[in-house]
């Protein structure tokens, strides 16, 4: 991996995603790294260990929406929470993700529906969200979706999604440094330390 470069792995539906794609542009101009955005599928993964962390878990669920709006608070973000939850469509969320990322337009509509989630309580994936964050980009729906629904951008999906496990990764967001992973939001500070200096200390 080049010197100055972070692999940001992450799957629309994480919401404590939420609170890092809000901001990373930002912290990447302030700190001269460069992100390299990632989409994988952290469901199929979080599914084949049978980790399911807050859906049948309300008191834990409480918790993650209290603790998001904090640190929405902290960074300077709006947010409405609870927001749906689980996503519906997940894969057709994150498979947009990855069809934008490789045109040009991927961070804008990543930033767009989750803003929507977080903030209006759409579902990314779903109408209205899934129109109206296309639109923001000027892409028109019906010929997107399709285009993000075959087989090219499917392979390329389960491809990230199968390198992402062979890395060790199982949640969203993560950052990987070389082969050191951070994850969570909250690592953020930990991965960019790493990936100017090969250490916490």
């Amino acid at each position: 991996m080049k010197s100055g470069m972070i692999d940001f792995w992450f799957s629309i539906g994480s919401t404590y995603t939420y609170l890092t794609v809000s901001r990373l542009e930002e912290v990447s101009a302030t700190e001269g790294i460069h992100f390299n955005w990632r989409p994988f599928s952290v469901r199929a993964i979080m599914r084949e260990q049978n980790n399911v962390p807050f859906a049948t878990k309300p008191v834990k669920m409480g918790y993650m929406w209290r603790d998001i709006e904090r640190r929405a608070a902290m960074y300077g973000l709006r947010v409405n929470v609870p927001a749906p939850y689980p996503l519906k469509e997940f894969d057709l969320a994150n498979r947009l993700a990855l069809l934008g990322l490789a045109e040009g337009w991927g961070k804008s509509f990543i930033l767009a529906s989750y803003r929507r989630w977080f903030v209006e309580g759409q579902e990314p994936g779903l109408e209205p969200n899934l129109s109206a964050s296309l639109a923001e980009v000027d892409r028109e729906t019906v010929r997107t979706v399709e285009r993000a629904s075959g087989g090219d951008v499917v392979e390329t999906y389960e491809a990230a999604t199968a390198e992402a496990r062979k890395l060790g990764i199982f949640g969203s967001p993560t950052f990987a440094v070389g082969g050191e992973l951070f994850w969570g939001d909250d690592r953020l500070d930990d991965a960019m330390t790493w990936c100017k200096k090969g250490s916490l200390a």
